[in-house]
Formats: C-alpha cells, sequence, structure tokens
C-alpha cells in the first residue's frame, strides 16, 4: 500500500526507467572531529552497477560523446544538529559540462521526486533529455539521505514486500480493517529494527541542508536547481533556508506547499480521477475502436467492475502472483503518470477482462520499485520514511471512515486507495516535523514553478499556491496544458524553451506564461 505522497510525488523518469525494462522483458558511519566537511574532496570515479536499494541493474553507459559518468561519496552529518558527530555517504553522479569552458556556469542540481527516488540511476538513464543544459552546467544529481546508497532505509526483504503490496489497501469489513492496520504495524516495525539510527534524520529540512553542504563542496557560490514532484517541495524548502544561496532554480510538477497530508490525499484523488477521465475520452476519440469501452463512462465502468470482480477473485499476473484489486489500482495509477504509458493501460484493461493480469502487475511492480527479478529498490522504505518524518498528521481507522465520503466524491476509483493509505504513518517511531513545509523565500531570486493543468499527482493548483507561498517577487508562474507528470519532460517546445532561456542565459518568463 503505497503511502498517499507516494502516489503524489512518485519521479515519472525513475518509474519509467523501471517501466521500459519490465514491459521489455558508498555509505558510511565514521566519526568526523576535525575535517572541515564544506572542504572535502571529492573522488570522482566510473560508476558503478547500481546497487539493489538503487534499483540494481548495469552501470549506466557512456554519454552520446564518448564521456563517462563519474560517482562519488560526499560525507555529511548524520544530525544537523550535531554537525561534528556521526558522518554518512551521499551517493552523487555528474556528467562534466560539455560546452566552451569559459561559458559553464556551474552543477545544476536535480532531484527528480519520490521521495525516496535514486538521482544515482534517474540521471543516467535520462541525460540526454537534458542535452542542452549541458552545455553550460555540469549535470550533477545524488541520492538523498536514507535513498538508495545514501544510507538506505530498509524495512521489509523482498518476499516480505510481495506480500506487503498482495494486500487488500482497500477493506470491505472490520477483517479485513484489521489486517491492514496489522500489516502496517509490522512494515513500520520493520523499519525501526532495521534503520533506527537513520529515520530520524531524513526530513526535507535535511536534505536540504545535505544540498548546501554539496553546494559548497561542488565549488559553487550559489544552487543552481532543478525539481522535479516531491524535488520541488526540496527545492522550497531549501529556498526557505538559504534564500541568499538561490542561483537559478526550477520547480517542475510542483507539490502544494500549503497542504496536510489528508489534503494532498484528497487533491490527489481527484487529480488521478480527472487523467482517468482524459484517459477514457481520449480512448474513445481515435478514429478506431476503442476497445475497451464504447464511451467514456463504459470504460470507467468496466474498470471500475474490473476492480471489484479482483476484489473478491483475483487474475493470474506475474507468476506466481496474482493481480489483486490493489496491485490492479496501483498499475492503473503509474499508467496515468505520463500519456506515453496509456496505450499500455489500454493493452493492461484489454488483456485483463480475458483474465491475464500481467501488463497491470508489471505497472504495478513499476510503482512499487520491483524489478524483473524480483528485487525492489527502497523507493517504498524511503518514502513511507521521509513522509512520516516531515507530516505531523497521524491518522486512525475511525478517522479514514468518516473522510471515505469525501475521497469517494473526489474519485469513485481511487477514492478509497488514497483515503486507507493515511494510515501509513500512524504507528511511524519517530514524530513529523509539520503539518506543512515553510517555503517562505523572503529576498531569494526569481524561481521559475511550471504546473501541468493534466498532473495527476502533483495537480495544477499546486503550482500558484507555491508561487503565493515563496513569497512575493519569488515564484514566477508558467502554466502548461498537457496531461502526465511534469511538463519539461513532455519535450513541449515553448515549455522547454522557457526552461532554457532561464537555465542558461538567466531570462525569466513573463509571470502568467502559457504553453500548449
Amino acid at each position: 500500500m503505497p503511502n498517499p505522497s507516494r502516489l503524489r510525488a512518485a519521479a515519472l523518469t525513475a518509474t519509467a526507467v523501471t517501466l521500459s525494462v519490465l514491459l521489455a522483458g558508498c555509505g558510511g558511519g565514521d566519526q568526523e572531529d576535525d575535517e572541515n566537511l564544506a572542504g572535502q574532496k571529492l573522488d570522482w570515479k566510473d560508476c558503478p552497477a547500481p546497487s539493489e536499494a538503487e534499483g540494481g541493474g548495469a552501470a549506466p553507459s557512456p554519454l552520446p560523446d564518448g564521456d563517462e559518468w563519474q560517482c562519488a561519496t560526499m560525507k555529511a552529518p548524520l544530525d544537523w544538529d550535531d554537525p561534528e558527530g556521526d558522518t554518512i555517504g551521499l551517493a552523487l553522479i555528474r556528467a562534466r559540462a560539455d560546452g566552451e569552458a569559459d561559458r559553464r556556469i556551474g552543477s545544476l542540481v536535480f532531484n527528480f521526486g519520490g521521495p525516496g527516488g535514486s538521482g544515482v540511476t534517474t540521471l543516467p538513464a535520462f541525460g540526454q533529455d537534458y542535452a542542452k543544459l549541458r552545455t553550460r552546467y555540469d549535470l550533477v544529481s545524488f541520492d538523498p539521505r536514507g535513498v538508495g546508497r545514501g544510507d538506505p532505509v530498509e524495512c521489509l526483504d523482498d518476499k516480505q514486500l510481495d506480500t506487503y503490496f498482495q494486500q487488500d489497501a482497500t477493506p470491505d469489513d472490520r477483517a479485513e480493517r484489521t489486517e491492514l492496520v496489522d500489516n502496517t504495524e509490522k512494515f513500520n516495525a520493520a523499519c525501526e529494527k532495521n534503520s533506527k539510527k537513520i529515520l530520524p534524520h531524513v526530513r526535507t529540512t535535511d536534505a536540504a541542508r545535505d544540498m548546501d553542504l554539496m553546494r559548497q563542496v561542488l565549488g559553487d557560490e550559489k544552487l543552481y536547481y532543478f525539481g522535479i514532484s516531491y524535488g520541488t517541495e526540496l527545492g522550497g524548502v531549501y529556498a526557505h533556508l538559504f534564500p541568499k544561496h538561490v542561483g537559478r532554480a526550477v520547480f517542475d510538477a510542483v507539490v502544494d506547499p500549503t497542504q496536510t497530508a489528508e489534503q494532498s490525499s484528497l487533491g490527489q484523488a481527484k487529480g488521478f480521477q480527472l487523467a482517468l477521465d482524459n484517459f477514457a475520452e481520449d480512448c474513445v476519440s481515435k478514429t478506431e475502436d476503442c476497445p475497451i469501452g464504447d464511451t467514456a463512462d463504459d470504460v470507467k465502468a468496466r474498470i471500475a467492475r474490473l476492480l471489484k470482480d479482483l476484489d473478491r477473485k483475483p487474475i493470474p499476473g506475474v507468476f506466481p502472483r496474482e493481480l489483486t484489486e490493489t496491485a490492479a489500482t496501483g498499475g492503473i495509477a503509474q499508467a496515468l503518470y505520463s500519456k506515453d504509458f496509456w496505450e499500455y493501460l489500454t493493452e493492461g484493461l484489454e488483456q485483463a477482462y480475458d483474465g491475464d493480469g500481467r501488463v497491470l502487475m508489471v505497472l504495478s511492480d513499476a510503482l512499487n520499485g520491483r524489478n524483473e527479478d524480483g528485487q525492489y529498490s527502497n523507493i517504498t522504505a524511503a518514502n513511507v520514511a521521509i513522509n512520516c518524518a516531515d507530516d505531523k498528521p497521524r491518522y486512525d481507522t475511525a478517522y479514514v471512515e468518516r473522510k471515505l465520503p469525501a475521497f469517494r466524491d473526489a474519485s469513485p476509483l481511487f477514492g478509497d486507495y488514497l483515503a486507507w493509505s493515511m494510515l501509513s504513518c500512524t504507528d511511524w517511531p519517530v514524530a513529523g516535523a509539520a503539518d506543512h513545509p515553510d517555503v517562505g523565500a523572503a529576498g531569494a531570486p526569481p524561481i521559475l514553478v511550471i504546473g501541468n493543468t493534466g498532473d495527476p499527482a502533483t495537480p495544477y493548483e499546486g503550482a500558484g499556491r507555491m508561487v503565493d507561498a515563496l513569497g512575493k517577487g519569488v515564484g514566477v508562474e508558467l502554466t502548461y496544458k498537457g496531461q502526465g507528470h511534469g511538463a519539461y519532460d513532455s519535450k513541449n517546445r515553448c515549455v522547454q524553451d522557457a526552461v532554457h532561456g532561464y537555465l542558461l542565459d538567466g531570462k525569466v518568463p513573463a509571470a502568467g506564461t502559457v504553453c500548449s
């Protein structure tokens, strides 16, 4: 059962790496008493193959020009309140700028979202998409604390996670509710047992302080930053803590910083329902017949019947696992992250109606960070740990039951799924920090904030609220009238021209610019 913020902020590019593979077939804990961490020298070397926590697979291929990706480990304080105490190792990756040396601006740091996504695996998988930016920047990303190689949060093992993700996440009676609560308690207890030392230190404020240390270690006076999805929340917190250190920054697929976990989940229910509506309309509007329904309402009604049937009797999925209602719901949600995935959703639904759940299960596996070998990255563990350390509210079953009508009104398909997900932090061993992040950044330079009107995971309204919360004269909003999670990776020329003009040449687009 994903945490509500898991769906809210999962990085599209990170999950796409897993999806494409499936459909086709440096830490430490040393005591550092004397070393000035800001003055540490990074030992850049050829990158190793990703760790299991990063998702596994092969070492990154060379860049198109033949240059190799380089990796290093940066030491950071385990506890920023005790900066001379124990350290942790944070994995970094970079591609050196390939333009003229005298035009190099600095390092452009990426966070692709999650929280819990590995930047070390995501950046090279999609590095060519940012080739234009590499003309003036070193492209840099990292595994935040608790993620991937960055002293990863560890909870359940792979076999236990297979069982965990098969559970009924939308309970219909007392017995199912009890089982859901018990499974959540077991997951959280495993996190505490296996990762007790790191759990209090994975808040977004800790990651923001890591980024300012990274800025110094990389040799930049200012932080140049590209945040996507949860990366926009991290960027906003950084701007709040270090407004004078912000260089040029872009926020894409923007998290609403004004909402509690409940409000975010409810808004996301509306966002995924909107995306489902758009998917259904798109299918029946094509010149050829839509294979999964005659009208948009028929498409959605058949999906609802499928989920109801799966609740009673799962169908074969990826052997030996079955496609349950929960797995199918997660698979549908994953496909709605990008219009490029809609063809897989159509195929998966068509096959599921014939009793074959493999495609929908592959989509669900991509959402949950499971590779074709049955290994899970630690994205779920890290996601829960970071969100529960950040979010102060704690919800129980009685509270969720009272809220179910509002969630069902927001989305007949996703409402129950997202409402019950609010239980994820109920008995978490670390107290949450706040109701919502503080991103007020008075004194910071302009930050380009891009909202997508069809974004299911970070609904469009969040971009405007981020602009307001950043403060007067800081946030500059750009609207993309499109589908899917985020805007830049849609390859819309208008959006990319605006981002390139700002990051490369410092040209701030006019507030209220609309791209379609």
